[in-house]
């Protein structure tokens, strides 16, 4: 088990806050954990919270113990310097044992097996994305070796977790998940993360192509960018952060995200964590995926290898992706309607404590205020050893600093807007007012390199659909239509004229903008 910044082993006197005669007390409970979770805006590092975890000895010589004979798929890539980021698309695959990946991974000449035509000095493999559900079907029982029930999540186990094997060199490329945030297990060797707030998203030129529905990625190499061709990402602020083995970093939603192996042998474990924003982001996500296979296809129906993900299994067809949209739009607004019944119940309830608290005598609520006051400020600041933030890196190339992270420990952002330690609320508003600009310098920006004649291809067009201002500018046209086509409803209309809370007019928007989604797509 790794211990916190700064210490050595986990039994030294830095190895945590809960150590108490001599036996490991947890620092957070799982009801602090997960308020933490829901409340952080930026990227943590959870440490001394998994030493009882059966998973911590899942190494990979374990694993292979665990499943002998099973093949897995290993995607190869090269351990090249390219300026270009290599996609799934690119990397070739071989189906292999973990015995046989380990043999390979020691880097024995002319061995035979699946991984005879890739020499170890030149490529790298990674067995990722690895449903436990799929990877352990006969041996359901090992889901419990994951228990993220430690951090406030009843229940949730590996059979809502995903495994990932790799060697030296292996890596995600840089992006952003659709849905859900993000809680990652190191279990053996080291990973470095690279993160960028979601805010940065114009400065790292995202795409759909190759197209994943959970994922929106970049079209830079992160770590060795081509900034002739992307001269914005220049204004992309890094996060960075070396996870070791016992450790567990919370990624929040939407933060873009390069992770690389740099151990011989990289062993991990990871849940996503739904959120309520996804009931949106599912139909966002269906649109996008309808949008897509109908323009790709159309213009090569012969190569949806070339566009599509590996990851992406399912058909392509329209039909079945109209289905899936009216599907999540039906969802939708079936959770909408339920989380209103709740939400009216709930105000019920608030109005009826109000009237009750409205009574308390003058001593009882200056002891209560003096109470809140004392939960307000224990809640101010959950970093310490056992909880250390990410923060941005200097801008100097990674290097192997002497602490655990490359970030202090100092900084902390809540959902409310508050910040803690060295960011302000005025830094916060200098990033948005920088993501609103970044769309004119890089229209600028390519304008002076551009030649003379530019064809606009599929891949460019489909970028609109991630281009902040294109998106702000449909939203404007999806309210308006949608205004429009709710004054044809009465009890919608008489819903929206009584909003009397912000959590309603953000609802009632999303409700006019799936609407409006939804009557388009049934009148393509």
């Amino acid at each position: 088990m790794a211990a916190g910044p700064g210490a050595t082993s986990d039994t030294g006197p830095a190895a945590g806050a809960g150590e108490e005669a001599g036996e490991h007390v947890k620092p957070f409970t799982p009801e602090k954990a997960k308020e933490i979770i829901m409340s952080l805006e930026q990227p943590a590092v959870f440490c001394n919270m998994v030493f009882d975890w059966p998973a911590q000895h899942w190494t990979a010589e374990h694993l292979s113990e665990v499943l002998p004979g099973k093949r897995i798929r290993f995607r190869m890539g090269l351990k090249s310097t390219d300026t270009a980021p290599q996609f799934e698309t690119a990397c070739s695959y071989a189906e292999a044992t973990l015995e046989e990946f380990l043999t390979w991974n020691c880097g024995q000449p002319h061995i035979s097996g699946p991984f005879r035509d890739y020499d170890h000095s030149k490529f790298w493999a990674y067995a990722d994305y690895k449903y436990f559900v799929n990877l352990f079907e006969d041996k359901t029982d090992i889901f419990q070796d994951v228990m993220w029930s430690d951090f406030g999540f009843p229940g949730r186990n590996g059979r809502e977790s995903t495994l990932w094997i790799g060697s030296l060199g292996a890596h995600t490329p840089c992006h952003l998940d659709s849905y859900g945030c993000n809680l990652v297990f190191q279990v053996q060797g080291r990973k470095r993360w690279h993160l960028f707030p979601p805010e940065d998203t114009p400065f790292l030129y995202p795409t759909r192509i190759p197209y994943e529905e959970s994922s929106v990625f970049s079209k830079v190499n992160v770590v060795n960018p081509d900034l002739k061709r992307f001269p914005q990402f220049r204004k992309a602020r890094r996060h960075m952060v070396t996870l070791s083995p016992g450790q567990v970093l919370f990624v929040p939603r939407h933060w873009w995200h390069y992770v690389e192996s740099i151990d011989p042998v990289t062993v991990s474990v990871n849940s996503w964590i739904e959120l309520e924003e996804d009931h949106q982001a599912r139909v966002e996500e269906a649109i996008t995926r309808t949008l897509v296979c109908a323009l790709k296809t159309a213009e090569d129906p012969h190569n949806t290898r070339a566009w599509l993900n590996p990851t992406e299994v399912e058909e392509t067809s329209h039909e079945v992706n109209c289905r899936y949209l009216n599907g999540a739009v039906s969802a939708f607004f079936d959770h909408y309607r339920t989380s209103k019944v709740i939400e009216m119940q709930a105000l019920r309830t608030n109005g009826e404590e109000l009237n009750v608290h409205n009574h308390m005598e003058v001593g009882q609520t200056g002891r209560q205020n003096l109470t809140l006051e004392t939960v307000k400020q224990e809640a101010a600041s959950p970093f310490g050893p056992d909880l250390v933030p990410v923060i941005q890196s200097p801008e100097e190339a990674p290097s192997e600093r002497g602490g655990i992270f490359e970030s202090d420990g100092k900084d902390f952002v809540g959902k409310d807007g508050e910040h803690f330690g060295k960011l302000h609320n005025t830094k916060r508003q200098r990033r948005m007012s920088r993501s609103e600009n970044a769309i004119v310098e890089q229209v600028a920006s390519h304008g002076t390199t551009a030649p003379s004649q530019t064809l606009i291809s599929t891949d460019d067009l489909l970028d609109c659909l991630v281009n902040p201002q294109t998106h702000c500018q449909a939203r404007v046209q999806m309210a308006v239509a949608g205004k429009a086509l709710i004054s044809n409803k009465e009890t919608l209309s008489i819903h929206l004229k009584n909003k009397q809370h912000k959590q309603e007019k953000f609802q009632d928007s999303c409700v006019n903008e799936a609407a409006t989604v939804a009557l388009s797509a049934s009148s393509a």
